[in-house]
């Protein structure tokens, strides 16, 4: 594997784990709005607990995400900060909303109301935002001005493959953070809540895979470039649908946690389904980053910058990854934080 792509495979790491925490954490959000102030479920109360402290994680990698593409390809860093400023800029200011809601709330309590609003709006918000790049990229929505980019929106918001990105996009969040939030209730032995979770996944699981469908028959007129790349990688793809097969039906596996359904199992099935969909796709996208103007060739940074910049996120890495499993390992297993009610009790 050359330079070029060994640089745009650790940018894909970074935005595989974006996606999937972040679709976990925004969608976690719209839940814990969706279910606040019902008095028959914990539904609210377990997606708090979630959010608590997983959205400062999530925002790590969105970090290195941007400094990753702004160091390894620098040539990319114009064009796309120049086409992408508008929704760029919304995403941020979201963000902000959101973090400022996030830490203030937990010590002023009459910000709690407002604070489920602001997250479960801003976890639908931001999502579509990011996805409605995606179209953007491959689509040819972008016109050249001299020297100057702009995006066509006329023809991105009046094309159906935008529409059936942003349904996969906010489908996807949704079905994510509900597998994680069922086992995440299974842990912290709730089992009501697991099964108001596991419903919204059985619901949730085919109208994700139907978008994926959808968006994928509706690049056809628009980028048959790209649809020929992804028949290149039917294998992947159909990996990938085994995949969601085999986690999709964990959902009814029998347990001996809980009365039905292995949610571990489904949620490690699951994200294997989207990494690998997501490799597929992304090796489709290659050359391009910007069809059809701006490929990895054109924007990769020099050979020297290039090896520093593996030294620097080598070293990073070796100290962030343990750091995140240790976190992982007791935000699942401290049953202080898991079940406050029964520590309460003693």
């Amino acid at each position: 594997m050359n330079d070029v792509y060994v640089a745009i495979t650790i940018i894909w790491l970074f935005l595989f784990v974006y996606a999937i925490a972040g679709s976990i954490d925004f969608g976690a959000g719209f839940w814990s709005m969706f279910y606040y102030g019902r008095k028959d479920t914990k539904a609210a109360s377990i997606a708090n607990r979630y959010l608590s402290p997983s959205w400062e994680v999530t925002n790590v990698f969105l970090v290195l995400l941007v400094v990753a593409l702004v160091t390894f390809f620098p040539g990319a860093a114009f064009s796309l900060g120049t086409i992408m400023v508008v929704p760029v800029s919304f995403v941020l200011i979201l963000l902000i909303i959101r973090s400022a809601f996030m830490v203030y709330s937990y010590t002023v309590q009459k910000y709690t109301k407002a604070l489920t609003i602001i997250s479960g709006l801003t976890g639908l918000l931001i999502p579509a935002l990011l996805v409605s790049m995606l179209p953007i990229a491959i689509a040819g929505f972008v016109e050249d001005v001299g020297s100057t980019q702009y995006i066509l929106y006329n023809e991105a918001l009046s094309s159906s493959t935008f529409y059936m990105h942003l349904g996969f996009g906010l489908s996807t969040e949704l079905f994510l953070s509900s597998l994680l939030l069922g086992d995440y209730a299974r842990e912290a032995k709730s089992e009501s809540t697991y099964h108001v979770y596991r419903k919204n996944a059985i619901i949730l699981g085919p109208i994700t895979l139907a978008f994926a469908v959808a968006a994928t028959f509706t690049l056809i007129p628009e980028a048959t470039w790209m649809v020929e790349n992804m028949a290149r990688e039917w294998e992947l793809f159909a990996f990938s649908l085994i995949a969601f097969g085999v986690g999709y039906s964990a959902l009814w596996w029998p347990s001996k946690k809980v009365s039905i359904g292995q949610p571990r199992v489904a949620v490690i099935a699951i994200v294997i389904q989207f990494g690998l969909a997501s490799f597929a796709y992304g090796s489709a996208h290659m050359p391009y980053l910007l069809y059809p103007d701006l490929t990895i060739y054109d924007a990769f940074t020099n050979e020297t910058m290039f090896r520093s910049l593996l030294i620097g996120y080598g070293i990073g890495l070796a100290i962030l990854v343990p750091a995140f499993w240790w976190f992982w390992r007791l935000f699942m297993k401290d049953k202080r934080y898991l079940q406050p009610e029964k520590q309460a009790d003693h």
